[in-house]
């Protein structure tokens, strides 16, 4: 339930293209701070696109690994430890915020995430189609929301991630991810506080 397959990005596409010089980039183990940044001569709104889907995925893949310790039990309320705590909030049963247990969270996230990113009128696949006026809004929310499962792995299931030797690949992730927010301004300062000792 928690494991999506990943959205693809067709071959022969600019976005196709993107994708591969984001990889490419990453791969060859470039600075990070370089790394997200726009390349000349690129559309900002396809570079942003390509790398939202691409951390849907990763992010997905991280909480996947931990998804069997992030119980009813476990983890009752959404958190980031005693300071935080996140609830959920959506257009059909969720009207008003409503805590939620983290697993009931991160699955109703990720089911939102991808009616999103798979939603061609927000992200257009065809080229020359060009982005709606609320895309930058809509990536806001997703990455923000993206933050949070970050927040509640490394604060609740670090130790899980530990005895995976998953770390370096996590702290990568998120280091990613981070640098990628900044460049861009996606998410609020406020936000990220959960982890700025990291």
């Amino acid at each position: 339930k928690t494991f999506r397959p990943k959205r693809k990005f067709e071959p022969g596409t600019q976005r196709f293209e993107l994708h591969k010089k984001a990889q490419a980039s990453l791969n060859a183990g470039l600075d990070l701070k370089l790394a997200v940044q726009l390349p000349p001569g690129e559309e900002q709104n396809d570079w942003v696109a390509v790398h939202v889907v691409d951390f849907f995925n990763r992010i997905n893949l991280i909480y996947g690994t931990i998804s069997d310790y992030c119980t009813e039990q476990s983890c009752p309320v959404m958190s980031g430890g005693p300071k935080y705590e996140y609830r959920w909030q959506d257009e059909h049963k969720y009207r008003k915020p409503t805590a939620l247990s983290a697993p009931q969270y991160m699955n109703l996230l990720m089911d939102w995430i991808e009616v999103q990113i798979n939603n061609e009128d927000i992200f257009p696949t065809n080229v020359g189609t060009p982005f709606p006026k609320n895309f930058l809004p809509v990536v806001k929310k997703i990455l923000s929301r993206l933050f949070r499962v970050f927040v509640h792995v490394y604060i609740h299931h670090f130790d899980r991630i530990t005895q995976m030797g998953s770390e370096a690949h996590v702290n990568t992730c998120y280091k990613h991810f981070y640098y990628f927010v900044k460049e861009f301004n996606l998410i609020d300062t406020k936000e990220l506080e959960p982890l700025v000792r990291l």
